[in-house]
């Protein structure tokens, strides 16, 4: 691979980082305790939340596939043996930096379960009690920061080795 082909992967790679380690950030931190301010009512705090959920996952699991394809494709490149994953201090942090994203696809795949479709259609036409929201609701903030959490340690094992440490 060349040297400007190898620096297109590694943008594409960042851009799908930004946009799904920055996206889920800002909806956690910014976006999230915003809407305590904007209506006491949790049906509808859940209803916005729907909707900027379902906007963001357009933009977001794709990125999530990008970034997840590239970064395979790198460590492919990069570590051309499987038994250097245990041999070297680079392989140990890439295995477990896989790890993490492994658990990150599961908290993922665990959140969109949560929050199914028929679940989402029946918080948005007012179906769903009060009491039921609010359970759910408990459920998605746990698996939001866990995404937030796992994503931001993910970062670091990527700056642990693009540091050759």
């Amino acid at each position: 691979m060349t040297a400007i082909e190898q620096a297109i992967l590694t943008w594409i790679h960042l851009i799908s980082a930004a946009i799904w380690v920055g996206g889920s950030i800002f909806i956690g931190i910014v976006f999230s305790p915003l809407l305590k301010t904007m209506t006491s009512s949790v049906t509808e705090r859940m209803q916005i939340m729907i909707r900027v959920g379902r906007r963001f996952n357009m933009i977001a699991v794709p990125s999530l596939i990008i970034l997840m394809a590239t970064g395979l494709y790198n460590s492919h490149m990069l570590l051309g043996r499987p038994e250097l994953l245990i041999a070297t201090s680079y392989g140990t942090f890439l295995l477990v930096k896989v790890i993490l994203v492994a658990a990150l696809a599961v908290t993922y795949a665990i959140h969109v379960r949560v929050i199914r479709k028929d679940v989402e259609e029946k918080i948005m036409s007012g179906q769903l009690p009060e009491p039921q929201i609010q359970k759910l609701r408990k459920k998605i903030i746990i698996l939001g920061e866990a995404t937030v959490v796992l994503s931001v340690a993910i970062l670091f094992f990527a700056a642990l080795l693009d540091a050759g440490v």
